[in-house]
Protein backbone atom coordinates (compact mmCIF):
# COMPACT_ATOMS: atom_id res chain seq x y z
CA UNK A 1 0.00 0.00 0.00
CA UNK A 2 0.77 3.60 -0.76
CA UNK A 3 1.50 5.43 2.75
CA UNK A 4 -0.22 8.60 2.43
CA UNK A 5 -0.47 11.74 4.80
CA UNK A 6 -2.51 14.83 4.34
CA UNK A 7 -0.97 18.25 5.17
CA UNK A 8 -4.09 21.00 5.87
CA UNK A 9 -5.10 23.56 8.77
CA UNK A 10 -8.64 23.04 7.34
CA UNK A 11 -10.61 20.62 9.28
CA UNK A 12 -13.29 20.20 6.19
CA UNK A 13 -10.96 19.99 3.41
CA UNK A 14 -8.48 17.67 5.67
CA UNK A 15 -11.29 15.25 6.34
CA UNK A 16 -13.07 15.69 2.68
CA UNK A 17 -9.21 14.73 0.86
CA UNK A 18 -8.88 11.37 3.88
CA UNK A 19 -12.60 10.57 2.84
CA UNK A 20 -11.61 10.36 -0.97
CA UNK A 21 -8.37 8.98 -0.28
CA UNK A 22 -9.41 6.43 1.77
CA UNK A 23 -11.84 5.06 -0.85
CA UNK A 24 -9.00 3.61 -2.87
CA UNK A 25 -7.35 0.47 -1.14
CA UNK A 26 -4.03 1.34 -2.65
CA UNK A 27 -3.73 3.75 0.10
CA UNK A 28 -3.03 4.04 3.32
CA UNK A 29 -3.68 7.19 5.19
CA UNK A 30 -1.52 7.41 7.99
CA UNK A 31 -1.65 10.64 9.18
CA UNK A 32 -3.99 13.50 8.70
CA UNK A 33 -1.78 16.82 10.16
CA UNK A 34 -3.31 20.89 10.36
CA UNK A 35 0.02 22.24 10.23
CA UNK A 36 3.40 22.03 9.60
CA UNK A 37 4.46 21.05 13.10
CA UNK A 38 2.37 18.41 13.16
CA UNK A 39 3.29 17.22 9.83
CA UNK A 40 7.29 17.59 10.73
CA UNK A 41 7.05 15.26 13.54
CA UNK A 42 5.12 12.87 11.65
CA UNK A 43 7.00 12.61 8.70
CA UNK A 44 10.26 11.72 10.09
CA UNK A 45 8.61 8.96 12.78
CA UNK A 46 5.91 7.42 10.04
CA UNK A 47 8.18 7.97 7.14
CA UNK A 48 4.86 8.36 4.16
CA UNK A 49 5.72 7.35 0.46
CA UNK A 50 3.13 10.63 -0.35
CA UNK A 51 2.24 13.57 1.28
CA UNK A 52 -1.10 15.70 -0.32
CA UNK A 53 0.18 19.62 1.13
CA UNK A 54 -1.76 22.47 1.02
CA UNK A 55 -0.12 25.86 0.35
CA UNK A 56 -1.55 27.88 2.04
CA UNK A 57 -0.96 27.49 5.86
CA UNK A 58 -0.27 29.97 8.28
CA UNK A 59 2.82 30.48 10.17
CA UNK A 60 4.80 28.00 7.83
CA UNK A 61 3.40 27.42 4.05
CA UNK A 62 3.52 24.21 2.33
CA UNK A 63 6.39 25.74 0.40
CA UNK A 64 8.64 27.01 3.29
CA UNK A 65 7.58 23.25 5.07
CA UNK A 66 9.85 21.80 1.86
CA UNK A 67 12.47 23.13 2.77
CA UNK A 68 12.22 21.47 6.60
CA UNK A 69 12.38 18.35 5.03
CA UNK A 70 15.93 15.61 4.20
CA UNK A 71 15.80 15.95 0.35
CA UNK A 72 17.44 12.73 0.23
CA UNK A 73 14.53 10.97 1.53
CA UNK A 74 11.48 13.61 0.17
CA UNK A 75 8.32 11.77 -0.17
CA UNK A 76 6.22 12.45 -3.50
CA UNK A 77 4.55 15.58 -3.12
CA UNK A 78 0.95 16.78 -4.51
CA UNK A 79 0.40 20.36 -3.72
CA UNK A 80 -3.37 21.58 -3.08
CA UNK A 81 -4.21 25.00 -3.17
CA UNK A 82 -7.03 26.86 -3.51
CA UNK A 83 -5.87 29.45 -5.10
CA UNK A 84 -2.72 31.34 -7.21
CA UNK A 85 -2.37 31.33 -10.59
CA UNK A 86 1.33 31.97 -10.66
CA UNK A 87 2.07 28.65 -8.84
CA UNK A 88 -0.12 26.34 -10.93
CA UNK A 89 1.52 27.91 -13.73
CA UNK A 90 5.02 26.67 -11.69
CA UNK A 91 3.62 23.02 -10.88
CA UNK A 92 2.61 22.81 -14.87
CA UNK A 93 6.21 23.72 -15.89
CA UNK A 94 8.04 21.48 -13.90
CA UNK A 95 5.51 18.37 -13.98
CA UNK A 96 4.46 18.62 -10.53
CA UNK A 97 0.86 17.20 -9.39
CA UNK A 98 -1.36 19.36 -7.92
CA UNK A 99 -4.96 19.71 -6.79
CA UNK A 100 -7.43 22.70 -6.95
CA UNK A 101 -9.77 23.69 -4.02
CA UNK A 102 -12.31 21.96 -3.64
CA UNK A 103 -10.55 18.85 -4.91
CA UNK A 104 -12.97 16.89 -7.42
CA UNK A 105 -13.29 13.58 -7.46
CA UNK A 106 -12.58 13.14 -10.74
CA UNK A 107 -9.51 15.49 -10.68
CA UNK A 108 -8.43 13.13 -7.77
CA UNK A 109 -8.62 9.90 -9.27
CA UNK A 110 -6.55 11.23 -11.93
CA UNK A 111 -3.61 12.39 -9.38
CA UNK A 112 -4.54 8.80 -7.45
CA UNK A 113 -3.54 6.61 -10.72
CA UNK A 114 -0.09 8.43 -11.49
CA UNK A 115 0.92 8.18 -7.88
CA UNK A 116 -0.29 3.96 -8.35
CA UNK A 117 1.86 4.11 -11.34
CA UNK A 118 4.44 5.99 -9.93
CA UNK A 119 4.85 7.06 -6.16
CA UNK A 120 8.66 7.59 -5.87
CA UNK A 121 10.10 10.98 -4.65
CA UNK A 122 10.23 14.21 -7.42
CA UNK A 123 14.34 15.31 -7.17
CA UNK A 124 13.44 17.99 -9.01
CA UNK A 125 10.79 19.49 -6.72
CA UNK A 126 13.21 21.17 -4.33
CA UNK A 127 14.90 22.66 -7.44
CA UNK A 128 11.51 24.39 -8.56
CA UNK A 129 11.00 25.08 -5.47
CA UNK A 130 14.23 26.47 -3.52
CA UNK A 131 13.70 28.03 -0.34
CA UNK A 132 15.78 28.55 2.58
CA UNK A 133 15.16 27.51 6.04
CA UNK A 134 14.39 30.81 7.79
CA UNK A 135 12.65 29.26 11.01
CA UNK A 136 13.09 26.50 12.68
CA UNK A 137 9.78 24.19 14.70
CA UNK A 138 10.64 23.68 18.38
CA UNK A 139 9.35 22.70 21.35
CA UNK A 140 10.15 22.88 25.16
CA UNK A 141 8.03 20.75 27.13
CA UNK A 142 4.41 21.13 26.08
CA UNK A 143 4.94 24.51 24.27
CA UNK A 144 5.82 25.10 20.63
CA UNK A 145 7.67 27.90 19.02
CA UNK A 146 8.98 28.99 15.98
CA UNK A 147 12.84 30.20 15.87
CA UNK A 148 14.73 32.19 13.57
CA UNK A 149 17.66 30.62 12.51
CA UNK A 150 19.56 33.51 12.72
CA UNK A 151 19.65 33.11 16.32
CA UNK A 152 20.78 29.84 16.46
CA UNK A 153 24.27 29.73 18.41
CA UNK A 154 24.67 26.16 18.25
CA UNK A 155 22.65 22.77 16.76
CA UNK A 156 23.67 19.19 17.98
CA UNK A 157 22.33 15.96 18.01
CA UNK A 158 21.51 13.52 20.63
CA UNK A 159 21.16 9.81 19.86
CA UNK A 160 18.86 9.71 22.87
CA UNK A 161 17.11 13.21 22.60
CA UNK A 162 17.12 14.07 19.20
CA UNK A 163 18.31 17.56 17.62
CA UNK A 164 18.84 20.06 20.32
CA UNK A 165 18.72 23.85 19.32
CA UNK A 166 21.09 26.44 21.30
CA UNK A 167 19.85 30.38 21.09
CA UNK A 168 21.03 33.38 21.75
CA UNK A 169 17.69 34.48 23.49
CA UNK A 170 18.75 34.45 26.80
CA UNK A 171 20.60 31.49 26.06
CA UNK A 172 17.77 29.23 25.55
CA UNK A 173 17.93 25.75 24.35
CA UNK A 174 14.83 23.95 22.45
CA UNK A 175 14.47 20.14 20.76
CA UNK A 176 13.33 20.31 16.94
CA UNK A 177 11.52 17.04 14.91
CA UNK A 178 13.86 18.48 12.06
CA UNK A 179 17.04 15.93 11.25
CA UNK A 180 20.69 17.99 11.14
CA UNK A 181 21.15 17.26 8.02
CA UNK A 182 18.24 19.86 6.78
CA UNK A 183 20.69 22.74 8.23
CA UNK A 184 23.46 21.54 5.87
CA UNK A 185 20.98 21.89 2.74
CA UNK A 186 19.22 25.13 3.72
CA UNK A 187 21.06 27.36 6.54
CA UNK A 188 23.63 29.18 7.41
CA UNK A 189 25.18 26.62 10.54
CA UNK A 190 28.04 25.18 9.18
CA UNK A 191 29.32 21.95 10.12
CA UNK A 192 31.82 21.28 12.85
CA UNK A 193 31.07 17.89 13.88
CA UNK A 194 29.03 14.79 12.47
CA UNK A 195 26.91 15.66 15.77
CA UNK A 196 27.60 19.78 16.05
CA UNK A 197 26.76 22.45 13.68
CA UNK A 198 27.64 26.15 14.81
CA UNK A 199 26.57 29.60 13.52
CA UNK A 200 29.36 31.20 12.25
CA UNK A 201 28.15 34.70 13.31
CA UNK A 202 28.55 33.86 16.77
CA UNK A 203 32.06 32.24 17.00
CA UNK A 204 34.61 34.38 19.43
CA UNK A 205 37.78 31.84 18.42
CA UNK A 206 38.65 28.61 17.20
CA UNK A 207 42.01 26.76 18.73
CA UNK A 208 43.56 23.90 16.89
CA UNK A 209 44.06 21.38 19.98
CA UNK A 210 47.19 19.01 20.63
CA UNK A 211 45.36 16.05 19.48
CA UNK A 212 44.93 17.64 15.97
CA UNK A 213 41.34 18.40 16.95
CA UNK A 214 39.40 22.14 17.00
CA UNK A 215 37.23 24.10 19.39
CA UNK A 216 35.25 26.51 19.13
CA UNK A 217 34.20 29.18 21.54
CA UNK A 218 31.26 31.27 21.15
CA UNK A 219 30.44 34.29 22.41
CA UNK A 220 27.83 33.10 25.23
CA UNK A 221 30.68 31.02 25.85
CA UNK A 222 30.02 27.39 24.73
CA UNK A 223 32.64 25.45 23.70
CA UNK A 224 32.17 23.11 20.78
CA UNK A 225 34.72 20.57 18.85
CA UNK A 226 35.82 20.63 15.57
CA UNK A 227 36.38 17.35 13.97
CA UNK A 228 38.91 16.32 11.32
CA UNK A 229 36.92 15.38 8.99
CA UNK A 230 35.29 19.28 8.83
CA UNK A 231 38.68 21.20 9.63
CA UNK A 232 38.54 22.55 5.57
CA UNK A 233 35.20 24.38 7.26
CA UNK A 234 36.96 26.62 9.25
CA UNK A 235 40.38 27.67 7.41
CA UNK A 236 41.97 29.36 10.38
CA UNK A 237 42.58 25.85 12.21
CA UNK A 238 42.70 23.45 8.88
Amino acid sequence: MIRTMIVDDEPNAREDLEKKIGADQAFDIIGACANAFEAIRDINSKHPDVIFLDINMPKISGIEMLSMLDKDNMPRIVFVTAHGEYAIEAFKKNAIDFLLKPVKTDRLNITLSRLKENHQPQPVITEAFPTELKFVPCYQGNRYYLINVKEIIHAYSSPTTGVHLVTGDSDQEFQTNLPLKVFDDNSQLKRCHRQHMINPDYIKYIEKLDNGLGQISTYGNHTIPVSRNFMDNFPSIA
